[in-house]
């Protein structure tokens, strides 16, 4: 599958590609919607291999256009939204709200590339409110599934629990294995009872700097080839 990015702006990279792996878990149907869907890598991949009604969003005009470019290349339907997911309107609910949001700590020194600076900072899309919004325009035991920076654990499960988002799956990512966890990967269920399962840690490279099984396999499936270009 071939995707076009930008030569300056926010390219996706592995974590979308491990999301997408973890998503496997749960084989998603119905109408879907990816939030701050870049160049469209998440969403196009699981209209590729799912039975799904895609929509995306996302506030910078010029990554929809790549998204909507990237969907049209690979002959995939979407719907499209430009703007703030927090304050979007949307005609009817989701099965599926998916997204791999912008997630750095704004306190940390920023780039001052605007177009990166929207794609990387959590103040674009503050988690309390990502959350809120996701629990309107989810279906009655409808998923929210996302990745984000595993040090900020506690606030995303703070949110998500008092926003009724149960976390039914955890996975944590590891770099190697003796190295602290910088993403984690959550599946919430919006009135869920379930009790979390934590799976074993995914662990991306050995000591040698080699890929491990896992992560190739991912790359494998994902079958993604970027092209650079500016529109």
């Amino acid at each position: 599958m071939f995707l076009y990015q930008p030569t300056n702006g926010y390219c996706y990279n592995s974590d979308s590609l491990f999301l997408y792996d973890f998503m496997q878990n749960f084989s998603p149907k119905g109408r879907l919607l990816d939030v701050g869907c870049g160049v469209g890598i998440l969403s196009l991949l699981l209209s590729r291999d799912f039975d799904i009604e895609t929509s995306i969003i996302d506030k910078q005009d010029s990554m929809l256009k790549y998204a909507k470019y990237n969907f049209a290349l690979n002959k995939q339907e979407v719907s499209s939204y430009l703007g703030d997911f927090t304050t979007a309107q949307f005609a009817e609910k989701f099965d599926f709200v998916v997204s791999n949001p912008p997630f750095y700590d704004s306190q940390v020194k920023q780039t001052q590339n605007q177009h990166l600076n929207t794609a990387r900072y959590a103040h674009h899309l503050p988690f309390n409110l990502f959350a809120q919004k996701v629990k309107k325009i989810l279906k009655p035991r409808g998923w929210f599934i996302f990745c984000y920076d595993a040090k900020q654990i506690d606030i995303l499960l703070k949110e998500l629990k008092e926003n009724n988002l149960n976390p039914e799956v955890i996975e944590f990512v590891h770099s190697k294995i003796d190295k602290e966890s910088k993403l984690v990967m959550i599946a919430s269920r919006l009135n869920s009872k379930s009790m979390t399962k934590i799976l074993p840690p995914f662990i991306v490279m050995d000591e040698e700097n080699n890929y491990k099984a896992k992560a190739l396999n991912a790359f494998a499936q994902a079958d993604t080839y970027s092209i650079k270009g500016d529109f």
